[in-house]
């Protein structure tokens, strides 16, 4: 861990965060570079400043926190995400954790203890809430991807595949030959199946797995 930990938070809550920031600046050896409310204004920073861990909500108003952390894994960048939220869905969770997340707290957590997390993170360990570390430890358990893959009908492998190019519905539709409503009631089967609450956290699991 550098003498300095830089901090970025991202948050769209302004008093939440604003009373983060003020929380952290008091802390010895953490510097807040930047607090922002937006993906769009995360990634501006992140592109221009050297950061050592990211508090992420998942929440913005202009798209997903999972969005932040495939756009960080792809600019391979050093930054380590942990991640702050009210949300505990064990989905969202796993895939919070298989986008590239080194820890999940909710925003329930006491100031020591997400201090204490920023400072893990920053030296390379993980950090996550009680629930969470249960749901991450019961995916070690649960069945692999092939296995998964497995229990996908071949038209739910096809929307998979292309769902984990980035195609839309009506893309998919036109080229599967079906109507929109199919497509999309074979996404909703398929996010279910793979246990995953997005289309971008689909791709990501997609692309894991070799699909």
């Amino acid at each position: 861990m550098t003498a300095t930990t830089r901090v970025v938070i991202v948050e769209d809550h302004p008093v939440f965060r604003d009373g983060l920031e003020l929380a952290l600046a008091a802390r010895e050896g953490i510097d807040v570079v930047a607090s922002v409310g937006t993906l769009g204004e995360a990634l501006r920073v992140l592109a221009d400043v050297g950061v050592d861990v990211v508090l992420l909500d998942l929440g913005l108003p202009d798209g997903g926190g999972l969005d932040l952390l495939a756009t960080l894994r792809r600019r391979r960048s050093s930054a380590v995400v942990v991640v702050l939220t009210m949300n505990d869905d064990p989905r969202v969770v796993l895939s919070a954790v298989r986008a590239g997340a080194r820890g999940y707290l909710l925003k329930g957590a006491g100031r020591d203890e997400i201090v204490e997390a920023v400072h893990r993170a920053a030296d390379g360990g993980v950090v996550f809430h009680r629930g969470a570390a249960d749901v991450v430890v019961r995916a070690l358990t649960c069945p692999t991807p092939p296995q998964v893959v497995a229990g996908l009908t071949p038209r739910e492998m096809d929307v998979l595949r292309l769902l984990s190019g980035g195609l839309s519905n009506a893309v998919i539709a036109e080229r599967l030959g079906v109507s929109a409503k199919t497509v999309r009631n074979q996404v909703s089967a398929v996010l279910a199946k793979i246990g995953v609450p997005t289309r971008q956290a689909a791709a990501e699991w997609a692309r894991s797995a070799g699909v």
